[in-house]
């Protein structure tokens, strides 16, 4: 609590010169702060990456054979380069455009005035100014403060606000909850609080991504298969055979080169970057690129009410004079509204409403607060005697069998944002102190009734999830009655049925329960929005916020994906992961359906791609056991991972999906993948020693042999690609045909059986083929079988055990 009149210390506003002279010596408050990479940073990443430099060592090793033709794998360098360059600027150029429209400007008095500039343009010793919802930018010192309080939870954890008066040393960081204040700037750059902290990766580490573990683990999987059986290979393949050298070198580049899933990161990169990108048409800048990953996982989103689900701005609508003739309330919600630094929507549409009208001489101000529910002010009426007025909600202010709080909660059941405004003889006690705060013997004179207006898209938006199983909590801070009326409207189901968050305890055994079960929540305090956050996640679910306000900075920053308005408070935007700039809650369904789209197809590329690395890995490892040649040449293999992985792939990894992700991504890709991969290799090798046996092994027949296994593997990876592209549609149906029939145009044409080195001329080679390749077929099946037989029987056995040690 603090005088409404500023408390002047000895500093001065900064010249120009001044700032000048600050900025030549290095006390500017530039700090190294990216959405994204630069681009010498994206070209490196891209185009030094270990996949790249295994291929450039392969393709170099061919081309010494003088066969350029097998070298056509070569190409997956610059295509991995360019289209992961691509994508990468294409959604640098993006969030950088869209970061810059949400950024938050700096308020700060200089000797030629007050001006808003950007937070890199702070000097050391300026003054800024900041109120509720401001993101505090640099550290200082408060020179002046009205009602001001600090939240300083994301920095040292402690929940409840801080009363900062002058002399207070605030941190970087830290957020206004409630008032205003001026403060001067001590430190700034890397050397202000939250520069330090970030650098030390303290508070503000990078999101970890279940995605890119999972992958991560598969390559590493990957790898401990891959050097083996290579070293093998090559023993086989170099050393173990009397055969001309160039063929040797060929089949050892044959077989190592499918090895590598060199598409997985990169389709993975791609997914993510056009995701971006899709996201930025809609205006909605995504802060990290984790969160992305998090929306497909999302099963309940927690949704404020005002300026979420109804429209911005309120208007008052009336102003009912409770019996009480006193020409001083328009004057009283003047002095109370002009007291806060920032004004929300419902001080900004009293100071409209009230216009010019003098306010009344504030000795003491009490700014709004989302934990108290209320405004005041006290002035002074005749010698000596003071009068407080408080404006704030009915059911904190009012007894329950006061007649005002009665008409107010009949109002709130229509949906209207309804506050009192009170009087009182008696001061304004310090609100720091035990109890609610509140002045003894308040008198209710009037109802400010506002209008609240729901967002036209509301109802479509949660239609939405309701189709996709996805809950939605309306958690607000407003009269229960009135959320309820809101919810109902939107058609949150049992939204009218509202708890009134007072009687639920955090600490109670019941409100895991009640948060679970019921859909709408009023009067609810920012501690226990995040409390309820923590209950829903407790219960396993995976928890998207939204919300615009400083009230709602807590649970955005400990929600799974906390997601923010665009002309929300600047604190509020800091902590979330996503912002939606448009300020339209029918963004968000698109931003879920992104989220599955990006995650659902990675999962069907990364099959893909391991499928083709299982059947090499295990193709060459039942080759050089058996000491026979490589049954294909490097030309084979590209010619397969373009019309089986490559193309399809990338189509694939942006089609629609609206399936929700599922922990578990590992054990999926793999129980899709491993039986494909067995199948595709035992039909390849089966119908390579079939065709040695039966069509001969001269050098006239090696092309006839190699043919055959070519085949009978594209049969199996072909069917691999159906069972992965379903659902069906009819653009895949025709992707699955145009890449079936590039496959047939090649192999059976002249010039390209000449070119690719593919005979299929004998009956008997296509027999066995297919026979072979419908073997491979059955395999899959089998194999998928008796893996999910394993997987059930470990899954029970665990299941058991943990229940036994429950007991």
């Amino acid at each position: 609590m603090t005088s409404g009149r500023s408390v002047e210390m000895a500093h001065a506003p900064l010249t120009a010169a001044q700032v000048a002279e600050r900025i030549e010596r290095g006390e500017g408050n530039l700090v190294a702060s990216r959405t994204s990479r630069s681009f010498g940073e994206i070209f490196r990443a891209n185009a030094f990456t270990r996949v790249n430099a295994i291929y450039l060592v392969m393709l170099l090793l061919v081309l010494s054979t003088g066969s350029f033709i097998d070298g056509l794998f070569g190409l997956l360098i610059i295509v991995n380069t360019v289209v992961g360059m691509v994508q990468e600027v294409r959604a640098k150029r993006t969030l950088d455009r869209l970061a810059l429209l949400s950024k938050a400007p700096a308020r700060v008095e200089r000797a030629d005035g007050v001006a808003e500039i950007d937070v890199e343009q702070l000097v050391l010793d300026d003054i800024v100014l900041v109120a509720a919802g401001d993101q505090i930018p640099v550290d200082g010192e408060v020179l002046t403060a009205t009602g001001f309080e600090v939240d300083e939870s994301l920095l040292t954890g402690e929940s409840e606000p801080v009363l900062a008066g002058p002399g207070y040393e605030l941190k970087s960081g830290s957020f206004v909850a409630a008032g205003s204040a001026s403060f001067r700037a001590t430190a700034v750059g890397e050397h202000a609080y939250a520069a330090r902290l970030a650098k030390e990766a303290s508070e503000f580490r990078k999101p970890s991504s279940q995605l890119r573990t999972g992958i991560d683990r598969i390559l590493k999987y990957v790898t401990w298969a891959l050097i083996p059986v290579g070293v093998l290979t090559i023993i086989n393949q170099i050393w173990g055979r009397s055969e001309d050298w160039r063929k040797a070198v060929q089949g050892l580049v044959a077989a190592l080169v499918p090895m590598v899933p060199e598409g997985l990161v990169l389709m993975t990169s791609v997914a993510m970057a056009v995701g971006v990108i899709r996201l930025g048409r809609r205006h909605c800048l995504v802060q990290d690129l984790p969160a992305i990953e998090q929306l497909a996982r999302v099963d309940v989103v927690c949704t404020d009410k005002t300026g979420t689900l109804t429209e911005d701005g309120m208007r008052v609508g009336a102003v009912e004079r409770l019996g009480v003739d006193d020409d001083r309330i328009e004057a009283a919600l003047a002095a109370i509204g002009r007291a806060e630094g920032k004004p929300n929507a419902s001080m900004a549409a009293i100071l409209e409403h009230v216009g010019d009208e003098p306010g009344l001489p504030a000795q003491i101000s009490i700014a709004f607060s989302s934990a108290r529910k209320w405004a005041a002010m006290q002035t002074a009426v005749g010698t000596g005697a003071v009068e407080s007025w408080v404006l704030g909600a009915p059911d904190v202010l009012l007894a329950p069998d006061d007649l005002a709080r009665t008409r107010s909660d009949a109002l709130a059941t229509e949906g209207l944002r309804v506050l009192a405004l009170a009087r009182t003889g008696a001061a304004l006690p310090d609100p720091q102190a035990p109890g609610d705060g509140l002045p003894a013997g308040l008198v209710a004179t009037a109802l400010v009734i506002l209008d609240q207006r729901l967002r036209v898209e509301a109802p479509g938006a949660i239609a939405y999830f309701a189709e996709q199983d996805v809950d939605i909590k309306v958690i607000s801070g407003d009269n229960a009655a009135a959320v309820g009326a809101i919810a109902a409207e939107a058609g949150v189901p049992d939204g009218r049925n509202a708890v009134d968050a007072r009687s639920l305890d955090p600490q109670s055994s019941h409100f895991d329960a009640e948060v679970r079960d019921r859909t709408a929540f009023g009067r609810v305090t920012p501690t226990q929005k995040r409390a309820m956050v923590h209950a829903l996640q407790g219960d396993g679910r995976v928890v998207a916020m939204t919300g615009d306000g400083v009230n709602d900075v807590l649970a955005l920053k400990d929600a799974d994906v906390g997601v923010a308005m665009g002309s929300g408070s600047p604190a509020a935007r800091a902590v979330s992961r996503i912002v939606l700039l448009d300020n339209s809650f029918a963004t968000l369904p698109h931003v879920v359906a992104e989220g599955r789209r990006v995650i659902g197809n990675i999962e069907r590329v990364a099959t893909l791609f391991l499928t083709k690395t299982l059947y090499s890995i295990l193709l060459a490892l039942l080759v050089a056991v058996t000491a026979v040649p490589f049954p294909f040449l490097p030309r084979h293999i590209t010619l397969i991972a373009w019309f089986t992985i490559g193309i399809p792939a990338f189509f694939l990894a942006l089609a629609p999906n609206t399936a929700r992700a599922q922990d578990g991504f590992v054990r999926r890709v793999l129980d899709a993948a491993v039986p494909g991969g067995i199948g595709a290799a035992l039909a390849s090798y089966g119908a390579y020693l079939t065709a040695r046996a039966v069509l001969g092994t001269t050098r006239a027949e090696l092309v006839l042999t190699s043919s055959t296994a070519f085949l009978a593997l594209i049969i199996v990876a072909f069917f691999v690609l159906i069972t992965v592209a379903r659902p069906f549609r009819p653009w895949k149906i025709a992707l699955v045909g145009a890449m079936i029939g590039g496959m047939l145009v090649v192999i059976l044409t002249p010039l390209g059986s000449r070119v690719f080195d593919i005979d299929l001329h004998d009956p008997r080679a296509v027999l066995i083929a297919c026979a072979f390749g419908a073997a491979g077929i059955g395999v899959r099946f089998g194999a998928r079988a008796i893996l999910r037989a394993i997987y059930g029987a470990v899954t029970r056995h665990r299941r058991r055990r943990e229940a036994a040690t429950g007991r």
